[in-house]
């Protein structure tokens, strides 16, 4: 059976959509991964956590407010690197914003 044209379009349009969003990353799973491996002994390991969901927190409200007006290959590319190991990161999609583009803000 063949698909027609529309279909095509139509696909095209939700995946675009799909993949224009800030990506889903499970932050209280990954800080509890990170601080096992980085903990903080002057704080203890419940504060370890508390800082880093704080931080991934602040990182992820960054990106939603700057996320629709970077470029697509930037938001592929830095995505694609932010999901490198078990435990992906909104401060490290920041970082490698920063590294892949020279910004952290939107292009003038």
């Amino acid at each position: 059976m063949p698909i027609s044209f529309s279909m095509i379009v139509l696909g095209t349009q939700l995946v675009m959509t799909v993949a224009d969003g800030v990506p889903k990353f499970d932050i209280a799973r990954g800080c509890r991964l990170d601080t096992t491996q980085a903990l903080d002994l002057s704080t203890g390991q419940n504060e370890t956590v508390k800082r880093c969901v704080a931080d991934e927190q602040q990182a992820l409200t960054q990106l939603q407010t700057q996320w629709s007006q970077f470029l697509g290959s930037d938001k592929a590319q830095c995505t694609e690197e932010a999901n490198i190991g078990d435990t992906p990161s909104y401060v490290d999609l920041q970082l490698d914003r920063i590294q892949t583009t020279g910004r952290m803000s939107v292009p003038a």
